[in-house]
């Protein structure tokens, strides 16, 4: 490799949507304009193509199959084949974003894999329940068939860890998963997030305020329970939308208002004028508390997982939020009380500098200088 230019391949699990996971593929995609792209399949909308940079992408076996899109992911047990099958032989470097199977891309001895880990396959480890329920295979044979198949799966995820040279992760959390499932270490790479477009200042409005897709493991049920039972007196707005909007209408009242999807101009007035966003779930990183004190606006967040590391909790100097340890509406409750009373530490400037740190500008920057570094190692 020494005096070459290095050739380059970019692997992602599937393109379908542009979330949190394409964000940072698209940061990649920028960094390395000449590289190839690979994945199992792509089925975007074409307004939703333009993070791609009209890249050609080189799909899988799997892209032929009908109506793909609707049904990728009752396709699990297929996948890890799918992705060896990509013939990857004549790059030097290859960069995988991975949260499903794009990591066990098969690479030579004289090839350098990076894999920036969204998270371990949450399917074939601690999500298996949710797969097979949604997946309708939760009953009957198909249930101990589907089984038997992560079983395997979750084989061949431990087995084809050890293609890749170095892991990143997107948070510490993470970092903790991929060292238990896999054993091994990897380095922290905060996700990208778009702090540009939190450039507008909003006057502080006298309510909290909470948005995701409606689904349990969000807990917007229990905010919502939360100020039902406990401040009849205080102002919640709930946005968002998804198959538990039956369940959380079910608590509006004079206090709660549900306002449903919002589009990002709206979202962001929102978020900027609230009193404080609250965010209860159990999550790998949390775009969204970050989004928040972009805005200027304290988090009050669940502590486990992902929130420990964007919020800056009551007890540090300079203040960006308050972490609260356990899912139920007492600890919100407690959490709630405690912001009340300590509301005058909460400075603006403190949260939209917090979240300078997370900025796509400092992801570009961490990302290529831990792949030039490992690069520059290989050519020696």
């Amino acid at each position: 490799m020494k005096n070459k230019k290095i050739k380059i391949a970019i692997i992602h699990d599937w393109l379908v949507t542009y979330a949190g996971a394409e964000k940072v593929l698209e940061c990649i995609i920028e960094l390395y304009p000449d590289a190839d792209l690979y994945s199992l399949i792509e089925d975007l909308d074409e307004d939703n193509k333009d993070f791609l940079k009209n890249k050609k992408v080189n799909t899988t076996f799997m892209q032929k199959i009908p109506f793909i899109k609707k049904i990728y992911r009752k396709l699990l047990p297929i996948m890890p084949f799918a992705i060896e099958t990509l013939d990857l032989g004549k790059y030097d470097l290859i960069i995988s974003s991975s949260h499903a199977v794009a990591k066990g891309v098969i690479t030579g001895p004289m090839q350098l894999h990076i894999c920036y880990c969204h998270t371990p396959i949450r399917y074939a480890w601690d999500l298996e329940s949710e797969y097979l329920y949604e997946a309708g295979l939760s009953q009957g044979i198909k249930y101990f068939l589907a089984k038997h198949l992560l079983k395997k799966i979750r084989m061949w995820d431990f087995i084809s860890s050890s293609r890749v040279d170095y892991f990143l992760s997107n948070s510490n959390f993470i970092g903790k998963r991929i060292n238990k499932f896999y054993r091994k270490n990897s380095n922290t790479i905060y996700p990208p997030v778009d702090i540009d477009k939190f450039k507008n200042s909003f006057k502080k409005e006298d309510y909290y305020f909470t948005f995701s897709r409606f689904v349990s493991y969000k807990k917007i049920d229990l905010i919502a329970k939360t100020f039902s039972k406990y401040f009849p007196d205080k102002k919640l707005l709930i946005a968002g939308d998804g198959p538990d909007k039956d369940k959380i209408k079910s608590y509006e009242s004079n206090n709660i208002k549900i306002l449903g999807y919002l589009s990002e101009e709206e979202l962001l007035k929102y978020l900027g004028r609230a009193k404080a966003f609250i965010f209860a779930a159990y999550e790998d990183f949390g775009i969204v508390n970050v989004e928040a004190q972009a805005a200027g606006t304290p988090v009050i967040a669940y502590g486990m997982g992902g929130g420990s590391e964007t919020v800056i909790g009551i007890d540090k100097k300079n203040p960006t939020g308050l972490l609260f340890y356990e899912q139920n509406c007492e600890s919100i409750r407690d959490a709630i009380i405690n912001f009340e009373d300590n509301i005058e530490l909460f400075q603006q400037e403190n949260m939209i500098q917090n979240a300078k740190n997370f900025s796509k500008e400092v992801f570009k920057d961490s990302l290529s200088s831990f792949i030039s570094s490992k690069v520059i190692e290989l050519k020696e």
